[in-house]
């Protein structure tokens, strides 16, 4: 044993004898073992000191509302309650019988209270039942036994159990132990001291164990002790372990289970090392966690605020996993953002320099799916309709390299199968470090998709961490205390003090610590709204100027309607600044909607791909569908604002919020344009051109389906709000028709930036998700007249570079401010005489400090015909093409050639399947 270690033996020792004592007194307190150094290196992460007694319930159906009351849904005040407690999980209580086990019975009162405000909304979901009081003289009991296994039950006159459930405790721990909110949590490391911190309120024990590296045994095993107002154990070590590893063991009580002793990670950890098995001690300041130059990278913010944004939505892996010009040791990984002469770093930079800001990745925080060493890369070939590359994914895609990552392990740590040496925790930091930097230097901020809704598992598995160090605190738990799954997976409660405190500590991290500039919550309905505007400001400081937070808004689930808290959803956040994805534009311009997987795929034709003007043989649709699927794709490009007006398909002056939008929303939902993130493609559901290859008539030509995409695009980019785009929307990306391909693997994910190959018909994509339309699918993988030639793969590569530009050469295509919106957008052609076909803008320039352009007009022609309109109020008046467009270096012709403005009638003419801009200089 090491000296320090030593030093540390005595108190261990003190504390243990004191705690057994205690134990003789109160008779029935923990006598488990002592943790010793072989614990840290047990093959298990964990290991049952004491089971449950037989034949005791395993629900936890009553629910702590503060330190003092809970309340027990369903019942009635009738009989009489009581708590029973074991340190050792003695308790056994079967109905019928008398409770027997306990060294603790703390009785209850009915309680006629009426909750605060504050708690009657927190606990309105639960519905009505007895509300149940701790006598003031128990409550220090309770607080001081709160590691023990605690059972409530419902007894007759003769003391035998009726009921009996475990309890939830968020509420009385939250109470309890508010003032953890201000706690430094996770470790700390200088040049003399190193720290640990873990928040275990109901733990028995914590010890840590240390390891010099990610594969020797543990040379350490280091008690911690507790802070009673905080529930935070920590020890201080006078010594700089950095870059050391380490793992905790909790002792703590598992519904269930018994008394277990689990070895876990650190939920603060900012690195681990392979597989997640250890957690990293790391200074963030020192040389050997950061590439050359760090702290003086390029930090080039080319937008002032949301509107300015236009984001690329990536994923580490497909950036480079299929790039030959990439080193092979670092495709894949983190570092082939800093190979700079690769084609995609060649693609990013024209990107960056005709407008786009924002690269936004996807998970990189450490990930539960993916083997961090050794993974597998499956060989696979396929072509059309066959099933072999599938086949071979489906068999693979446990061990293999590719997810998308929405299966969060640790919040806070880098990912480490994208680093070149996961078993190192400096280098997935210096990697990722370096990642960020290779953007920048491009001119591109990087932003991060993170997933604080759900954890990838729960409860006593392997690659659970919150809750084998807090058992039923940070996961949403239903009427049964078992956790809520409608996000897809185990649903964490950020409406807890310290589940919240981890999100905010988390994003703050990454600010401060690895340079990212703005956030993309996925399923962020799920979270408060409350706690959004916390982390928010947070963020901010940390950043000390905004950092702009963007999520999935959508109101589902458990929490839905705000039946457990006001949401960060979509018609919750007015106000707030903080921008949410719209599906109203995306569902109009695309056709049908994202669950779609039948034929519907086919007959709900939208507003790009053939509505009505080129019907495919399934198509349905009159001229009203078409003039009200126009109306929301105006409300998309007005920035669907509530207040802003125009005339709708009815020919009635309508606010947006009064258009509906699904039957029964509305269909402009934001007070501001920083409120509304503008798409048309992103990972989830199909690709565009995917969905247009079901949905555009069999026989329209390649070059006609790449005019169609970049319709969408056009829309996209002329939308008032934030503009998102999906990695390979430019290239015509194919994944051969797969609707969900987050476990796909490279085949049906790949991106090639020679602008060579789209990857459409490579196989019919894998059967789990997409299995029930192969039937549909076969016919178009078959078809050779669909699957573009490099040449419209690179013409739609072009368009995107223009649109971009259009889009960054005036403030009239990204305005700040609903008020500048209503004053200098209006749009011509709406009505019930509209041609359906077109949409028509026009923004008024005059006055707009730094603008370019008196005036803009942007005319988007959908159909397959040309078409022509006068507007009145355009004679007279010099309208040119934007100088992009007219430029002989533009990427379409078509438009340079056939596109024009009769200036005596202020008639415009445009191309089939069109999109021009026309200006005043």
């Amino acid at each position: 044993m090491h000296t320090n270690a030593a030093r540390h033996r005595p108190l261990r020792l003190q504390t243990r004898l004191w705690l057994f004592a205690l134990c003789v007194l109160m008779a029935g307190f923990a006598t488990a073992r002592a943790a010793s150094l072989g614990d840290c290196d047990q093959a298990s992460h964990a290991t049952t000191l004491s089971a449950s007694a037989p034949g005791t319930a395993t629900d936890a159906s009553a629910v702590w509302l503060n330190d003092r009351l809970l309340r027990w849904p369903g019942l009635s005040g009738a009989n009489q309650y009581r708590l029973y407690g074991s340190a050792r999980a003695a308790v056994q209580a079967s109905a019928g019988n008398v409770v027997v086990g306990a060294a603790w019975q703390l009785p209850l009162t009915v309680s006629a209270e009426a909750l605060p405000t504050d708690l009657a909304a927190r606990y309105a979901y639960l519905g009505s039942g007895v509300q149940l009081q701790l006598a003031e003289s128990d409550r220090q009991t309770m607080a001081s036994q709160l590691s023990a296994q605690w059972i409530l039950v419902q007894e007759d006159a003769n003391r035998r159990v009726i009921r009996a459930t475990h309890l939830q405790w968020p509420g009385y721990l939250d109470a309890r132990f508010a003032a953890a909110a201000d706690a430094a949590l996770g470790t700390s490391v200088g040049a003399a001291q190193t720290r640990f911190r873990l928040w275990a309120p109901t733990a028995q024990a914590v010890a840590v164990c240390l390891y010099p590296d990610a594969r020797a045994t543990a040379t350490e095993l280091i008690d911690l002790q507790p802070d009673t107002a905080t529930g935070v154990w920590s020890v201080d070590l006078n010594r700089d372990l950095h870059g050391q590893v380490f793992t905790y063991l909790v002792d703590v009580y598992v519904r269930g289970t018994g008394l277990v002793r689990n070895r876990v990670t650190d939920p603060y950890s900012v690195s681990l090392t392979a597989n997640s098995k250890r957690s990293g001690i790391l200074d963030l300041k020192r040389a050997d966690t950061m590439p050359l130059h760090w702290g003086q990278r390029a930090k080039r913010l080319r937008r002032a605020r949301a509107t300015d944004m236009v984001i690329y939505e990536l994923h580490v892996r497909d950036f480079s996993a299929n790039d030959p010009s990439v080193p092979a040791d670092h495709r894949g990984k983190y570092l082939a953002f800093t190979d700079t002469d690769s084609q995609g770093m060649h693609h990013l930079q024209a990107l960056a320099d005709a407008g786009l800001t924002d690269v936004h990745l996807l998970p990189v925080f450490d990930l539960a799916t993916v083997p961090e060493l050794n993974c597998a890369e499956p060989v696979i070939t396929g072509s059309g309709d066959s099933g072999n590359p599938q086949a071979i994914i489906q068999n693979q895609k446990s061990n293999d390299c590719f997810n998308w990552g929405y299966d969060p392990f640790h919040f806070t740590a880098p990912e480490g199968s994208y680093a070149t040496d996961p078993e190192d925790p400096r280098v997935r930091v210096r990697e990722f470090r370096a990642m960020v930097q290779g953007l920048n230097q491009l001119g591109l901020s990087v932003g991060m998709d993170v997933v604080y809704n759900h954890t990838s598992a729960a409860g006593q598995d392997a690659k659970s961490v919150l809750d084998r160090i807090v058992p039923g605190y940070y996961q949403r738990l239903n009427a049964q205390g078992g956790a809520e799954t409608s996000t897809c997976c185990q649903n964490t409660a950020t409406e807890h003090l310290m589940m919240a405190k981890l999100m905010i500590d988390s994003t703050v991290t990454w600010v401060r610590e690895f340079g990212i500039e703005s956030f993309r919550f996925d399923l962020m309905g799920h979270q408060p709204r409350d706690a959004m505007l916390r982390l928010q400001a947070a963020v901010d400081a940390a950043r000390d100027r905004s950092v702009p937070l963007l999520g999935e808004g959508w109101n589902f689930g458990e929490i839905a309607n705000g039946s457990r808290f006001v949401q960060a959803s979509q018609l919750s956040l007015n106000g707030t600044g903080i921008g949410t994805f719209s599906d109203r534009a995306r569902d109009a311009v695309r056709g049908g909607g994202p669950g779609d997987n039948d034929q519907r795929l086919i007959s709900a034709q939208g507003y790009i791909n053939g509505l009505l003007y080129d019907r495919n043989a399934q198509g349905s649709g009159n001229t009203q569908d078409l003039m009200r699927t126009a109306d929301l794709v105006r409300v998309g490009l007005a920035g669907s604002i509530r207040s802003y007006e125009f005339q709708d398909y009815l020919g009635q002056t309508k606010r947006l919020e009064q258009i509906q939008y699904g039957g029964s929303q509305p269909a402009g939902y934001v007070l501001e344009p920083s409120e509304v993130v503008n798409y048309v493609e992103n990972h989830d559901n199909q690709t565009l051109f995917d969905i247009n290859v079901f949905k555009l008539p069999t026989a329209t030509s390649k070059d006609d389906r790449a005019r169609a995409q970049m319709l969408a695009v056009a829309i996209n980019m002329f939308s008032q709000g934030t503009a998102y785009f999906h990695a390979g929307v430019e290239l015509l990306r194919s994944k051969s028709l797969d609707r969900n391909s987050y476990d796909s693997g490279d085949w049906f994910n790949r991106l090639d930036f020679s602008a060579t190959d789209n990857y459409f018909a490579t196989g019919l994509p894998p059967q789990q998700d997409n299995g029930a339309t192969w039937g549909l699918m076969r016919p178009y993988l078959n078809n050779p007249g669909i699957k573009p030639e490099p040449a419209q793969i690179r013409f739609a590569r072009a368009m995107f570079l223009d649109l971009l530009r259009i889009r960054a050469s005036t403030q009239l295509l990204r305005l700040p401010t609903a008020a500048a919106i209503h004053s200098r957008l209006r749009f011509a052609n709406t009505g019930p005489s509209q041609i359906p076909t077109l949409l028509v803008g026009r923004l008024d320039g005059r006055g707009l400090v730094g603008e370019r352009f008196q005036a803009l007009t942007y005319l988007i022609n959908v159909d397959k015909n040309p078409v022509s309109i006068t507007i009145a109020d355009a004679a007279d008046q010099d309208w040119v093409l934007h100088p992009v467009q007219r430029s002989p270096r533009s990427a379409d012709a078509r438009l340079r050639k056939d596109s024009r403005f009769d200036r005596a009638t202020g008639r415009f003419t445009i191309p089939a399947r069109t999109a021009a801009v026309f200006v005043l200089e």
